[in-house]
C-alpha cells in the first residue's frame, strides 16, 4: 500500500502570514526523501494555501507523482490541463468549509463528472473521485469511467467509540469489494492518523493512502521526515 502525502497545511502556515516559508515544495522533497510514494496538493477556488506556483514548480520538481486535488469547476480544470499531474482527485468545495467535509456527490453530477473526467484522462492524467463509501456513489463513479475512487475516510475517522468505527470499517471494506468488482481502483484518505491507520489493512485491494493532516502535526514536535518516516512504517508494516 503506497503512501500519498499531503502538504496543504505547510501551504496553509505559509499563507496565514503570507509569507514566502515554509515552502511547500520543499516539505514535497523531504516528504520523498522519507519515503513518500506521491505528493497531494488541493487546489482550491478560494486558493486558500496551495497557490498555482506551487504545483507549477512541484510538476518540475517531485521524483514521484504529483496528486492534484481539485473541485469541478473552469478555472481549475483549466489548471489541471495546463500542469499536466500525473493524477487528478476530483473533491467537493465549498467556501465557508474548513476542509472538505464529504464525499462528491458523483450520483447527482453525472454528466459534469463525466465530461471533466474524460477531458482530464484524455490530457494523461489519470482520475479519482472523492467519494463516501455508498454503493450508489460507486456504481456512479463507474459510469463516468474514472479509473480510481477513493474512499472517504472520515466517518470512519471521527468515529466516537470502536462499535461506530467497527460499523465504519464495514462499510469501508463493502465499498472496495464493490469498486473492485466493478474494475475501479480503489484509494482512501481523510482524517486517517498514527492511531487509526492501521486497521485501514482490513480494507481489501486499497492501493494507496493519503494523509496530511496527522502528519504535519506529528512533523511539529519531530520534524517532517521522521513523521512521514513512522506513517510510511505503519502502512507498510500491516500489509
Amino acid at each position: 500500500m503506497q503512501l500519498g502525502v499531503n502538504i496543504d497545511h505547510i501551504a496553509t502556515l505559509r499563507e496565514v502570514r503570507k509569507a514566502i516559508f515554509p515552502d511547500p515544495v520543499k516539505a514535497a522533497e523531504i516528504a520523498e526523501m522519507a519515503g513518500a510514494d506521491g505528493i497531494t496538493v488541493h487546489l482550491r477556488e478560494d486558493r486558500r494555501h496551495i497557490q498555482e506556483r506551487d504545483v507549477a514548480l512541484l510538476m518540475e520538481t517531485i521524483d514521484t507523482k504529483l496528486n492534484l486535488e481539485m473541485a469541478v469547476a473552469k478555472d481549475v480544470v483549466e489548471k489541471a490541463l495546463e500542469y499536466k499531474p500525473q493524477c487528478a482527485c476530483l473533491v467537493p468545495e465549498k467556501r465557508e468549509e474548513l476542509t472538505t467535509e464529504g464525499g462528491l456527490n458523483v450520483c447527482g453530477n453525472v454528466d459534469e463528472v463525466t465530461r471533466v473526467t474524460k477531458i482530464l484522462q484524455d490530457n494523461g492524467t489519470v482520475v479519482s473521485l472523492f467519494i463516501d463509501p455508498s454503493e450508489d456513489q460507486i456504481k456512479a463513479a463507474e459510469e463516468t469511467g474514472a479509473k480510481f475512487i477513493e474512499l472517504h475516510t472520515g466517518e470512519f475517522a471521527n468515529a466516537k467509540t470502536e462499535i461506530e468505527q467497527m460499523k465504519e470499517l464495514d462499510k469501508l471494506i463493502a465499498a472496495a469489494e464493490l469498486a473492485h468488482k466493478l474494475g475501479i481502483g480503489v484509494n482512501a484518505g481523510h482524517g486517517l492518523d498514527y492511531h487509526n491507520v492501521s486497521l485501514m489493512h482490513k480494507v481489501p485491494h486499497l492501493e494507496e493512502l493519503n494523509i496530511g493532516h496527522s502528519i504535519v502535526a506529528r512533523a511539529v514536535f519531530v520534524g517532517l521526515e521522521k513523521a512521514v518516516r513512522e506513517m510510511k512504517e505503519l502502512i507498510r508494516s500491516n500489509d
